[in-house]
This record gives structure tokens, C-alpha cells and sequence, in this order.
């Protein structure tokens, strides 16, 4: 078996088709391509054509995976439960994010620390909700507590924030329905008492 020609793909550019004997056999992207050291010309036995479609496979869940990471920062078990959704093998999912951590696409220090900016940015919280989520996430409790911290300070700016947000509406004019929101949304009640009593 003959490889008679490798061409650039036209939808995905940075994929190229193999063709053994004139027939499409598998892709690979580019680097992928480059490490396998392929050439047109190249004699390839059964074997070595197995192989390279099931490399073929994993270079596609690896790009796609890029692709997931590259949207918004991910904690390491959300990479690994896209993988698991993926139905890849629990050796290519280790294959994968030991890839992904060596070019920097896995911290999940970064990670929380881009989550807790962009909670308290955009719907501020309390800080136990914050690690709640963050717990869900599996991000360990030494990130957590190096990312999340003791500021007060936030916390205080966090409550006035949802306050201010939710006295707008006219069903939390009155001071008990709102205080019985904050309750559930995980503020304390001494922080509530003292938070709505500020002139």
C-alpha cells in the first residue's frame, strides 16, 4: 500500500486527507502531520495504516477539544468530562490533558480566578455560593481558598451590588421579601440586616 497523495482539506485548512492506493483513508491536522513524517510515495503496510487511523481519531478529539478550551477557561474535570462525553478511552483522556496542560490550556488556578472575576463582574454572589459553584467544578479547596480568600470587602460589594439590582423591581420594595431572597441566594443575615439598614 501506497500513499498517492496528501492534500489540504478545504473546509478545515489545517487538516490534510491521506490517500493510500487513490483512496481517502484518513486526516490528520498539520502538526499531526509534520511528527508523522508522511510523504507522498511512502509505503505503508496494513498495520502502519491502522494505526495512523486511530492516531487520526485522537488528533480530531484533541483539535476538538482545543476548540472547547479555546471558547472560555475550563477546570480540568469539565475538560475530562467533554472527553468522557466523547467517549474517549480513560488513557487518551490522561493523553489529552497532559497536551493540554503543557501548553498552558490547564490551570485551575486561572481558571477560578477568571470564574470569581467574572461572577462578581457580572451577577455578584455570595462568597460561600462562589465556592459552591467552584466546588461543583472540582477546582481543590487550596485554589479555592488561594483565589476566593477572606476579602470582606467583596463580599459587602457583592450584597449592595444584588440589592441595588433587585430593589428596581417593585416585589422587593419591601424589605422582608428581600431579605428572604438574599437568605437563599446565600448572604448572611447579619450582613443583610446591616447592608439594608445603610442610608
Amino acid at each position: 500500500m501506497k500513499i498517492t497523495s496528501i492534500k489540504q482539506q478545504a473546509k478545515r485548512i489545517n487538516r490534510y486527507s491521506v490517500f493510500v492506493d487513490d483512496k481517502y483513508v484518513f486526516s490528520l491536522s498539520e502538526i499531526a502531520l509534520l511528527d508523522s513524517k508522511l510523504v507522498n510515495g511512502q509505503e505503508l503496510t496494513a498495520v502502519k495504516v491502522r494505526e495512523f487511523k486511530k492516531l487520526s481519531g485522537e488528533d480530531k478529539l484533541y483539535n476538538q477539544t482545543l476548540r472547547y478550551v479555546a471558547m472560555r477557561l475550563r477546570s480540568r474535570w469539565e475538560i475530562e468530562q467533554y472527553l468522557s462525553r466523547k467517549q474517549a478511552s480513560p488513557a487518551l483522556i490522561e493523553q489529552i490533558l497532559n497536551k493540554l496542560s503543557n501548553i498552558s490550556m490547564i490551570d485551575d488556578a486561572k481558571f477560578a480566578e477568571a470564574f470569581v472575576s467574572s461572577r462578581r463582574l457580572l451577577r455578584p454572589a455570595p462568597r460561600r455560593k462562589i465556592i459552591a459553584e467552584l466546588r461543583q467544578k472540582h477546582v481543590t479547596g487550596e485554589v479555592i481558598e488561594q483565589v476566593v480568600g477572606n476579602d470582606s470587602s467583596d463580599e459587602q460589594a457583592a450584597l449592595l451590588a444584588v440589592i441595588e439590582r433587585k430593589r428596581r423591581q417593585n416585589k422587593y420594595q419591601d424589605d422582608l421579601k428581600l431579605m428572604q431572597y438574599l437568605a437563599r441566594q446565600g448572604f448572611g443575615y447579619s450582613d443583610i440586616k446591616s447592608a439594608l439598614n445603610k442610608p
